[in-house]
């Protein structure tokens, strides 16, 4: 049964993904409906498709076993894919405004969706001890072979923040996590509750045009990752307790040789 069941969800979703791809949405979605009903874990990440076809609701978030996936499979090219391929930089963006801010040293660091360490390695030498965690295990292992960060953890942001019982950070960074949430709320409160006063929160966003997200403060764009309006993180921040010092206009990374816009935050805990 097992069996039939990973070839009919394979069937599934190879079809939605080709029915997608010539442009007829309104198939895919129905193929992509069979792919949930198969998988409700929704490892393929239907959900977001969906919601990026405009033909379903936008999610609170991208599906965990859709990220972990996602990531576990990708772990050994990431590097190379993310910043040779597709032009990500924000790491090093960061690393620049930190800089320019005269904020350079931090006792204690943490990176939120760490990944391989690429934000750990750009701002090594400006953290005295760095905690790192992802949720894909592959990625962690990685990370743990550079020898960037002193204590790493297989685990989702919002489930460490809210368990976590050691002391404070004053610098917590995500420089690549907005992509795959949409409501923001749970996170940055997580994030308060583990900063110290005057910690910095640093973190990129991605966004689109004001009428793509329909009224919206988040959506989810062709290329399956979320996008916010800048105005709504803005308020998520302070409602949280953070004041936001500046959001600065990024080009994220590229798709299909097209620029992702998007924000370089950087915010104090008040």
């Amino acid at each position: 049964m097992a069996k039939t069941d990973d070839d009919a969800l394979a069937e599934a979703y190879n079809r939605a993904l080709a029915l997608e791809k010539s442009g007829d949405f309104d198939l895919a979605a129905q193929a992509y409906a069979e792919v949930l009903a198969l998988d409700p874990d929704d490892h393929g990440g239907a959900a977001v498709r969906l919601a990026s076809m405009k033909r379903g609701e936008v999610p609170a978030r991208a599906p965990e076993a859709y990220v972990t996936t996602l990531f576990d499979q990708h772990a050994e090219v990431f590097d190379k894919v993310l910043v040779e391929d597709l032009g990500y930089h924000v790491p090093l963006l960061l690393r620049q405004r930190l800089i320019e801010l005269g904020e350079t040293s931090f006792e204690r660091m943490l990176d939120l969706g760490c990944g391989t360490g690429l934000t750990g390695g750009a701002l090594e030498d400006m953290v005295d001890d760095a905690t790192g965690l992802d949720l894909a295990e592959n990625m962690v292992e990685i990370a743990h072979e550079k020898g960037l960060y002193d204590t790493l953890y297989v685990a989702d942001a919002v489930d460490y923040l809210e368990d976590n019982e050691d002391d404070p950070f004053d610098l917590i960074a995500a420089t690549d996590v907005l992509p795959y949430l949409g409501a923001l709320e749970p996170l940055f409160v997580a994030a308060a509750r583990n900063a110290l006063p005057k910690a910095l929160f640093c973190f990129s966003s991605e966004t689109l045009p004001d009428a793509d997200f329909e009224g919206r403060p988040y959506t989810v764009g062709r290329f399956q990752r979320f996008a916010h309006t800048q105005a709504y993180v803005r308020e998520a921040l302070s409602a949280a307790g953070f004041e936001t010092l500046e959001a600065g206009d990024i080009i994220v990374r590229h798709e299909q040789g097209l620029p992702i816009a998007g924000h370089l935050f950087i915010a104090r805990k008040s």
